[in-house]
């Protein structure tokens, strides 16, 4: 009787220990799916801070849109870069944090154009997918209406991670009237992607063309972001000097 007294609890024990490690289980299955969510959404109803944009061109500074190219300079600055950048690239978020403040200086000091190409390279790599693309549109309808540095700036300064939820196109409407976009065609062109397939008809073309493609090791050539070009050469621009060799 003593047997099987013993042999019952130890049963017992064995059944209060596997439901115990079924609910940790699932508690720490629930808790990473709310996580995951929690992560993912962390934008949503986000504004987007217009004033971490921090623009300050001078009065004859102009912004101009050619195609899916934004031009950004004084007539008759001596020195011109392309910078072919996505809104989604955490390394190209790092040039800007790193290199804003000179290229702004160089515009303003009338030493330097540059040519901002809005890339969708990542426009898979946001959940859903897509942000690289909305961004992109509605950073060259900024352009139509004169705000294209502080709204391209501002999208950078509150970047969001690669692989989760970026902006949605009512957050890049409300960043344009924070930065004192008033034309309502700026909206409709946000809205209807007026400018997607320019992008991405551009986009193709830079990743064919052999002058922008780079070595990244390993054996692997492509295109990548951000890449700055000039005089039709790429720019070493992990090298600290190259804005000053550029303008120099």
């Amino acid at each position: 009787m003593v047997a099987q007294a013993r042999g019952a609890s130890d049963d017992r024990r064995k059944w209060i220990i596997g439901i115990g490690a079924v609910v940790v289980v699932v508690l720490l299955v629930i808790g990473g799916v709310i996580w995951t969510i929690s992560d993912r959404n962390k934008t949503e109803g986000q504004t987007i801070d217009a004033g971490k944009s921090s623009s300050a061109l001078a009065g004859d500074v102009t912004q101009k849109r050619d195609g899916v190219v934004v031009t950004v300079g004084k007539a008759g600055a001596k020195a011109t870069i392309d910078v072919y950048a996505d809104f989604l690239c955490p390394i190209c978020g790092e040039f800007e944090k790193q290199y804003k403040g000179q290229i702004e200086q160089a515009i303003n000091d009338g030493k330097l154009q540059v040519r901002y190409h809005m890339v969708p390279l990542l426009n898979q790599r946001s959940s859903p997918p897509g942000y690289s693309l909305d961004s992109a549109n509605a950073a060259l309808a900024a352009a139509d209406a004169g705000k294209f540095l502080q709204f391209h700036d501002a999208l950078f300064a509150n970047q969001p991670e690669e692989g989760k939820r970026g902006y949605d196109k009512a957050q890049l409407i409300e960043l344009g009237k924070n930065v004192g976009i008033t034309d309502p065609a700026f909206a409709q062109t946000v809205d209807a992607g007026t400018y997607d397939q320019q992008l991405n008809t551009a986009f193709q073309q830079i990743e064919n063309d052999p002058k922008l493609a780079q070595d990244f090791g390993g054996g692997q050539t492509g295109f990548g972001t951000p890449t700055v070009t000039a005089n039709g050469s790429i720019v070493s621009w992990q090298d600290p000097s190259w804005l000053a060799k550029v303008t120099g």
